[in-house]
């Protein structure tokens, strides 16, 4: 009865394990979640504020399918100031999560049989997209060693006249893996002269630790600006997850209008308040709030990384950037989802198993929440690899 094409497609294995936490939760078990990609603050107030004028303003009525006027104007202010980008608001289009902007790119952009190049370890969503658009994902094996990050030379390799498309995020979700400007300008010289368009996925921007700097790619080079489809949201860098919203940025008009079309046949315009909301959360408003909870961050990262290293058997290499540790367990157990299971089950941890990402003998653990539980958690991961 159902579509082929549904049936191809796999439930996010980090919902179904946050789900399932929660559920375990319900029943009165004793269940610690590091599964959930949500930071644990509260929206900043002056966001808050801006939905609430909304409201009482009436605003309350559909509006243009790809975002208000003063919406998408604090949009390209914030891609100007933030990452040295000109774009124009009609090269913008607002969407329900960075989710739905991906989404609409790969139904717009692949056809049956194209190729989309993604480094692996990967967030679980972009295999499945191009599955559903009817490509081929193309996988870069990374490891430790690069710093979970791709080298000119696996590009050039994995390039073939079917690619379409080369998915990359910095930082990187699971591995928080950012690549630097020199990184990325090696990058672009292997794609200079090919047709191969770039989703440059930076939804963790803000949250990047140390020295670490971030560099957006469609910077590097006017080339790389042609190319490159920039995807950002709110919902990490000032905790607007439920609110559901997100971007792309290209300038690219015949690919605009085609996003644009297919968004206008499925959801139409985003939340009509949300779109108020979002405007302090992108034109500087709300900066001490971004960096507070950076900060937080900052110090949860590594007071997690210092307590896994202390396990035998554990190892993880700290992230430059978003709020996650992908740890190394295959010196206990290879298989990630067995792992995971047997964790939650005999310690009520719950962690996303690396298969997820397409990295075995690795899980990944948000550290989005307190240190107390961050601690609580690791301690009883360590009790339940000890036996």
């Amino acid at each position: 009865m159902l579509s082929h094409r549904i049936n191809q497609l796999s439930e996010s294995l980090t919902i179904a394990i946050t789900s399932l936490a929660r559920e375990l939760k319900a029943q009165g078990k004793d269940v610690l979640s590091f599964s959930a990609g949500e930071p644990d603050f509260d929206t900043p107030q002056a966001i808050k504020e801006a939905a609430k004028r909304a409201i009482d303003e009436g605003f309350t009525k559909y509006t243009a399918v790809d975002g208000i006027p003063e919406l998408k104007e604090a949009i390209a202010f914030k891609l100007k100031r933030d990452n040295s980008l000109d774009y124009k608001p009609e090269h913008i289009i607002a969407s329900n999560g960075a989710k739905q902007s991906l989404f609409n790119l790969t139904q717009a952009l692949i056809d049956e049989g194209d190729e989309v190049i993604i480094p692996a370890p990967y967030w679980v969503t972009y295999p499945e997209l191009v599955k559903y658009a009817g490509g081929r994902s193309v996988i870069i094996q990374t490891d430790e060693k690069s710093g979970f990050k791709i080298t000119p030379d696996q590009l050039q390799k994995a390039i073939t006249p079917k690619t379409k498309l080369l998915i990359l995020t910095t930082p990187s979700n699971p591995t928080g893996a950012v690549y630097t400007k020199e990184e990325l300008e090696a990058l672009a010289q292997i794609l200079k002269g090919t047709d191969v368009m770039v989703a440059s996925d930076e939804m963790y921007e803000k949250l990047v630790y140390g020295d670490t700097t971030f560099t957006s790619a469609a910077s590097i080079s006017q080339d790389m600006y042609e190319r490159t489809i920039t995807i950002n949201g709110l919902s990490k860098s000032v905790a607007m997850t439920g609110w559901r919203f997100g971007y792309l940025a290209t300038s690219n008009m015949d690919l605009i209008k085609a996003m644009k079309k297919l968004q206008s046949q499925s959801t139409s315009n985003i939340c009509s308040i949300t779109q108020k909301a979002a405007i302090p959360g992108l034109d500087g408003t709300v900066d001490e709030d971004i960096e507070h909870m950076r900060q937080a961050f900052e110090r949860r990262r590594d007071r997690a990384v210092e307590l896994f290293n202390s396990i035998d058997g554990l190892s993880v290499l700290s992230p430059d950037g978003a709020f996650y540790l992908f740890v190394n367990h295959a010196a206990i157990e290879q298989d990630s989802m067995k792992f995971a299971k047997d964790l939650l089950e005999k310690a009520g941890v719950a962690v996303v198993p690396g298969v997820g990402f397409g990295s075995e003998g690795y899980f990944r653990f948000s550290f989005a929440t307190d240190l107390e539980t961050i601690e609580e958690g690791i301690r009883r991961i360590e009790r339940f690899i000890a036996g």
